[in-house]
C-alpha cells in the first residue's frame, strides 16, 4: 500500500491590530440592516430620519403624490388633497382638505407615517405644527426647476425604501430632456411663448416658474422678462411682448378660459391673429413633478413640428 503525503495546511497567525481592521472592513462592506435609520435633509433645512421606509404617506400638493407614484412608491400613499386626480386611482384614497386648509383631525386620524408638504404653503406651517406634534414626522419641499424636481424625487425614494426605483426614473426622464435639447440645440431662432396662467385678471407665468423651465427645454423663449413666478400682465404689454405662441393652461387656476380670439382686441396679438393658440393641462405644466417632462415633449411638438415630425 502507497501512502501520500499530503502538504499541511498552513496555520495563519493574526495580530490583535489585523483583527481589528478586518473586523472594521467587514462592517463597511456588510449591508446595513432592515432597521437602519434613512434620513434626508428638507428644502428647509430640517433634517427628516425614519426608522423605517415610510409605508403610510399622506402627500398635501401634488406634484409629490405623482412623485411618488413615477418611483414605484404609489401603494404607499394613503390619502390625497381635494384636487388631487393624477394618476387616476388616486381619485379612491380619501380627501384630506385641500393643500392650503388641510384637515389635521382627518390626517392624524390616518396614521401616516409621513406626510410631504410644500414650503410655499408657510399659511399652513401651524397645522404642520400640530402633526408634527403628534409624532408623524413631515418633510417640507418646494421644487422650482427640474433638477430640484429630481433631487427632490431622490430623496422622496431615500425616505421610502425606494432610492434604486428613483435613481432609474430620475435617469430616464433626464434622458428624455437631452433628447429634446439635442433635438433643438442647433436651431437658428427661438420661438417666444407667452404662457396664460389666469384670464381675468390676466397672469403670466415669469421667469422663476416651472413653465419657464418647460419653455426653455422645448426650445422656446418666455415672452416675460419678470423674474417673479406669476406676473399679472395687461394687454398693452402684452402686444409690446408680440409672442409667437400664446399658451392657455386649463385647470383650477384657470376655468372655463375664453379662447384669445373670441376676446376683445386679442386678434391684435401677433399668435392669436396667426392662429397659433394651445391649450394645455395645468397640472402637466404648472405643477412641479414629473410629468413637466411630459409637458417639454408636447410643447416642441407644438413649436417645432417641422423638427418633430421631420426627424
Amino acid at each position: 500500500m502507497i501512502f501520500q503525503r499530503l502538504p499541511l495546511q498552513r496555520t495563519f497567525r493574526l495580530s490583535p491590530s489585523s483583527l481589528g481592521a478586518m473586523f472594521f472592513a467587514l462592517l463597511f462592506l456588510w449591508p446595513p440592516s432592515k432597521g437602519a435609520c434613512l434620513e434626508i435633509v428638507d428644502d428647509m433645512g430640517n433634517r427628516v430620519v425614519l426608522q423605517q421606509p415610510a409605508q403610510r404617506i399622506i402627500p398635501l400638493y401634488g406634484a409629490f403624490g405623482e412623485m411618488l407614484h413615477a418611483i414605484g412608491a404609489g401603494e404607499q400613499v394613503i390619502a390625497r388633497t381635494q384636487s388631487d386626480n393624477f394618476p387616476p386611482e388616486v381619485s379612491r384614497l380619501p380627501a384630506v382638505g385641500t393643500h392650503m386648509k388641510p384637515n389635521v383631525e382627518i390626517i392624524v386620524g390616518l396614521k401616516p407615517d409621513l406626510v410631504i408638504q410644500s414650503v410655499s404653503r408657510r399659511a399652513v406651517l401651524p397645522e404642520m405644527t400640530r402633526v408634527k406634534e403628534a409624532g408623524i414626522p413631515v418633510a417640507f419641499f418646494s421644487p422650482r426647476t427640474f433638477e430640484e424636481i429630481f433631487e427632490v424625487m431622490v430623496k422622496l425614494g431615500v425616505l421610502t425604501g425606494r432610492e434604486e426605483e428613483a435613481r432609474v426614473e430620475v435617469g430616464e426622464l433626464k434622458a428624455r430632456l437631452a433628447s429634446v435639447k439635442a433635438s433643438t440645440a442647433n436651431m437658428e431662432f427661438r420661438k417666444k411663448v407667452f404662457f396664460e396662467v389666469r384670464q381675468q385678471p390676466l397672469t403670466a407665468a415669469g421667469r422663476s416658474s416651472i413653465v419657464n423651465e418647460v419653455i426653455a427645454a422645448a426650445g422656446g423663449e418666455n415672452a416675460i422678462q419678470n423674474e417673479r413666478a406669476i406676473v399679472q400682465y395687461n394687454f398693452e404689454s402684452l402686444l409690446l411682448a408680440n409672442p409667437q405662441v400664446y399658451v392657455v393652461q386649463t385647470g383650477p387656476m384657470n376655468r372655463n378660459p375664453l379662447h384669445p380670439r373670441k376676446r376683445a382686441h386679442f386678434e391684435r396679438v401677433r399668435a392669436v391673429r396667426e392662429g397659433n393658440v394651445i391649450f394645455v393641462d395645468e397640472f402637466m405644466f404648472s405643477r412641479p413633478g414629473p410629468r413637466c417632462v411630459d409637458a417639454v415633449e408636447k410643447l416642441f411638438r407644438e413649436l417645432y413640428p417641422e423638427i418633430y415630425f421631420g426627424g
